[in-house]
């Protein structure tokens, strides 16, 4: 007798309604930045983002019905590293300004967004394999090259999806028992490395000091010949890093309770750069209130409950760690992306799970909810 497949409805629609929510967001943020920023019809990037929801939630029906265990092979597991390495060499090569895009004509496509599911698979499928094992070298020395190689390849565009792939690894080998002194190695390299990358591109040097040293007062002793301060803003786009987060809590701010109202925000009008990308959770602020703002908080709790909540009922120990990489990959994002725009945080750079405008992030997050929801079907 064919298994009887049970549904997790409560993520089911949560998620749903998290995408039906963006999209609503994402005319609100960007009709006007089309209008007046590219002169564009109106409705120009939201019917681009309702093409990429449908599609992406094809994808999620179809990993959703598929039976997980499937994935649980060495061809899918390394396959879908090797693909994305070589889509980001791809993009490397034919991308000279961000080193971010694919693009063919209208469409284009940022292969870092894929990591996270490839990165998903892959943990899932070696942890299962080497849970007796966790703290011998044939277990960390795969896993650390593989998340080593797939972070340096995105960091150089992508810090912020970067970030969210090494905390991703850290929380899903943490879990799976691996010992405090590797688990603080692993977060000091990682920290050391984070700090090149950050030093390597001004822009990103010039938002961190931004965020630590606002006034630069404490620069001033360290560095009294400018040089540091003299790199970080030798760009234009650096002159006042924090800008965009400045924008973001008077955005927030200005929403009070129950927000301005659907279509009524002020900070859009060009003063918010990227409303309706990275910054989008400004403008939910500002026309919804602390309402809709913390709607959107409890959605993502609810992804969080219910996916630990499979984490622990999975049949099998691949179906375990699945889930929980893609509930950590999700939520993490998201925690990361709110910090920023409320300025608890430096500037990232990466979009709100569900909600920011962004086919290649929506088509990311389904898939890893896709997975998710097919170990809660096939669970018991």
């Amino acid at each position: 007798m064919a298994q009887r497949l049970k549904t997790d409805w409560i993520l089911f629609l949560t998620v749903l309604s998290l995408v039906c929510f963006g999209l609503v967001m994402v005319y609100s943020s960007s009709s006007m930045i089309a209008a007046l920023k590219f002169h564009l019809p109106s409705t120009h990037f939201f019917f681009r983002q309702l093409g990429w929801a449908v599609f992406s939630f094809g994808v999620l029906l179809y990993c959703m019905r598929r039976d997980y265990r499937q994935w649980n092979n060495p061809r899918v597991a390394f396959a879908g590293l090797g693909i994305v390495l070589l889509l980001l060499l791809a993009v490397f090569l034919t991308d000279g300004g961000s080193h971010r895009w694919l693009k063919a004509g209208p469409f284009s496509l940022q292969p870092s967004e894929l990591a996270k599911p490839a990165l998903a698979i892959f943990l899932s499928f070696f942890l299962c394999r080497r849970l007796g094992a966790v703290n011998e070298k044939h277990t960390l020395g795969p896993i650390a090259i593989a998340i080593s190689v797939m972070a340096l390849a995105v960091a150089i565009a992508d810090l912020g999806t970067a970030v969210v792939l090494v905390t991703t690894t850290l929380a899903v080998v943490f879990v799976a028992g691996i010992e405090y002194r590797y688990l603080i190695v692993c977060g000091a390299l990682g920290l050391v490395l984070g700090a090149g990358f950050i030093v390597m591109k001004p822009y990103r040097l010039a938002r961190a000091i931004d965020f630590v040293d606002k006034d630069h007062t404490l620069l001033a002793h360290i560095d009294p010949s400018g040089r540091i301060l003299n790199y970080a803003h030798k760009t234009a786009s650096t002159s006042d890093p924090g800008y965009q987060q400045l924008q973001s809590k008077i955005a927030v701010g200005s929403g009070g309770i129950a927000g301005v109202g659907l279509m009524d925000s002020r900070q859009k009008m060009l003063y918010l750069p990227e409303a309706h990308t990275d910054f989008i959770y400004g403008v939910v602020g500002e026309e919804t209130g602390l309402f809709g703002a913390g709607l959107v908080v409890i959605g993502f709790v609810v992804v969080l409950w219910r996916g630990l909540r499979t984490y622990v009922h999975a049949a099998d120990n691949f179906g375990r760690y699945l889930a929980l990489s893609a509930t950590v990959c999700v939520v993490v994002q998201a925690l990361i992306n709110m910090s920023v725009v409320l300025d608890l945080v430096p500037n990232k750079g990466i979009p709100l799970p569900f909600i920011s405008y962004g086919g290649s992030s929506l088509l990311s997050t389904l898939l890893l909810m896709g997975m998710l929801l097919s170990v809660s079907e096939h669970a018991g």
